[in-house]
């Protein structure tokens, strides 16, 4: 069978592209996520589609996804779910307030999505069920909390929840990605700074350097030897580099075992490993909060949270957490066990489970250790400066001083 797309592996399901003709025989275009093609067929039929056809849709190419600019993100998703959110608490009914989001949306890609939507729930489907043809922008946490809403009949709530934790678990990557970032970018211009400086400057020394007719100190020659290179096999590096880069991330994506093996050694990272976890717990605490909240039963609530974990060895401990709830055993206990949640998590989940408030206690959890997150993306963007700082003097003040030792070494002859 082709390849499924990166969300149909987490749900062991695949993405199909489909085409058919609604009950005012206008041509619907979509996508939706099925076992196979017939459980896909059932599922449109149920809309009441006609004439349909399917295809696989295969995983996009490293270079459309490279050029893609378009595309809805995630941040798209949200401020669509804040505002229709709000338009439910007015009272607005739903096909009417997707119609006011598409008039006020700038930005084609989003407003194609939400004309599919517009015309799916038209042709008279759910909200969740027409969500679910959109695997790619709406995942299962997302179709699972506005299932709920409906069934609940308070669709506006589950809507302003959905968009509260989106909100809250964007801004926790925000400062995640902050804190790698920084030290990534200002390396990055320092290894510019230092390959120009070879490539441009250190040539004009060397052609200077070989009229003195002296042996060159060890320093020096190493700096000649790494420009030379750099200008003979820049080229080469800079392919393998590439080459590499993509292997890897291909690697990544596709084996869950070096995946594993990769999330497991970022949590040992010093200083980063300890952001890393902190940020993990806050991510399970909100989602757990948010899914229960809704009504989800735990065991499925936990699934749902394993899978949006974003760390395997945090997903791998939220499923084992999972299987001692369906033998009975308490949510408390079973973190306790997997030794991956600080005592005082564990100790508020357990007052929150004695309380009957667990929802509430796991929002304070989220609460505190995102702002814990806050504080130390903070605390690491002040201690990396001088450090970045230190390392910018060493190479290019070490550059130069290789380059001058000669000047000195003739000056102190003569």
């Amino acid at each position: 069978m082709p390849k499924a797309t990166a969300t149909s592996k987490l749900t062991g399901k695949f993405n199909f592209i489909y085409t058919a003709r609604d009950y005012k025989n206008r041509k619907i275009k979509g996508e939706i996520l099925a076992e196979n093609i017939t459980s896909a067929q059932i599922e449109l039929r149920k809309l009441g589609y006609l004439n349909i056809k399917l295809k696989i849709m295969r995983e996009p190419s490293f270079i459309v996804k490279f050029f893609a600019r378009n595309k809805v993100k995630p941040r798209d998703i949200t401020i669509f779910t804040r505002q229709i959110a709000t338009m439910q608490t007015a009272g607005i009914p739903l096909v009417q307030g997707l119609k006011i989001v598409i008039e006020s949306c700038d930005k084609h890609s989003v407003a194609k999505l939400i004309n599919r939507l517009k015309s799916e729930v038209e042709s008279g489907g759910s909200f969740s069920e027409c969500l679910r043809l959109h695997p790619q922008e709406f995942d299962e946490l997302y179709c699972n909390l506005v299932s709920a809403g409906e069934s609940s009949g308070n669709l506006d709530v589950m809507l302003q929840r959905i968009a509260n934790y989106r909100e809250k678990t964007e801004s926790l990557k925000r400062k995640l990605r902050k804190a790698m970032y920084y030290p990534i970018t200002v390396l990055a211009v320092a290894g510019i700074v230092t390959a120009i400086l070879l490539v441009k400057v250190v040539p004009t020394f060397k052609s200077m350097f070989e009229g003195f007719g002296a042996k060159l100190p060890a320093f020096t020659q190493f700096v000649l030897s790494l420009s030379d290179g750099i200008r003979n096999n820049g080229v080469r590096v800079i392919v393998t580099g590439m080459v590499l880069f993509w292997f890897f991330g291909r690697l990544y994506k596709n084996q869950p075992t070096f995946k594993n093996i990769v999330q497991r050694l970022l949590l040992k990272i010093p200083i980063f490993g300890a952001l890393f976890e902190k940020a993990a717990v806050a991510r399970f605490a909100r989602t757990l909060s948010t899914t229960f909240a809704a009504g989800v039963p735990l065991p499925d609530a936990l699934l749902l949270v394993a899978k949006s974990s974003g760390n395997i060895k945090f997903q791998n401990g939220i499923l084992q957490i999972r299987d001692n709830i369906i033998v009975g055993k308490k949510i408390s206990a079973s973190m306790q066990t997997t030794k991956l949640f600080p005592h005082m998590v564990v100790q508020m989940v357990a007052i929150g489970e004695e309380t009957g408030a667990l929802d509430s206690m796991l929002q304070k959890v989220a609460s505190i250790y995102e702002e814990e997150v806050d504080l130390a993306v903070d605390g690491l963007s002040s201690l990396l400066e001088p450090f970045i700082m230190v390392l910018l003097g060493v190479i290019v003040g070490g550059l130069v001083i290789a380059m001058y030792l000669p000047i000195f070494k003739l000056g102190s002859v003569i």
